[in-house]
């Protein structure tokens, strides 16, 4: 019922800032969560940065200080500002949403989660 789309990768130098965005589109009622990850060859995909629907947001340590996760919830658009970039933050960045969808007379959310299908970051030392 989700589509998700990043944009915003490419190559950029190490100190320097790139900002990712993710649209979401398609046939849902609401977002609960959205998030970001990346996977870098050989290693297992990671949690970079979640914001619920509260607005209450997490990040992994690596990121911490450096990452900023935000949301234009009217136009269900997930940013990911993303400053003093290292080369350990080389990888896939994949947007992650958990949406629901009304179903029946009772109106009985379910939920599903989606993946975008990755953007690439590369960063050089």
């Amino acid at each position: 019922q989700v589509r998700l789309e990043e944009s915003g990768g490419g190559l950029v130098q190490a100190g320097r800032s790139l900002r990712l965005a993710c649209s979401a589109s398609g046939n849902f009622d609401g977002i609960n969560a959205m998030a970001w990850h990346r996977q870098a060859p050989g290693r297992q995909r990671e949690m970079v940065a979640v914001q619920d629907k509260n607005g209450v947001t997490r990040y992994a340590d690596s990121v911490k200080g450096r990452f900023t996760i935000s949301r234009d919830n009217d136009k269900n658009i997930l940013y990911l500002q993303m400053n003093n970039m290292a080369p350990e933050d080389t990888g896939v960045y994949y947007c992650f949403a958990k949406a629901f969808l009304f179903f029946g007379h009772d109106r009985i959310p379910e939920e599903s989660d989606y993946w975008g299908q990755g953007t690439q970051v590369t960063v050089s030392s």
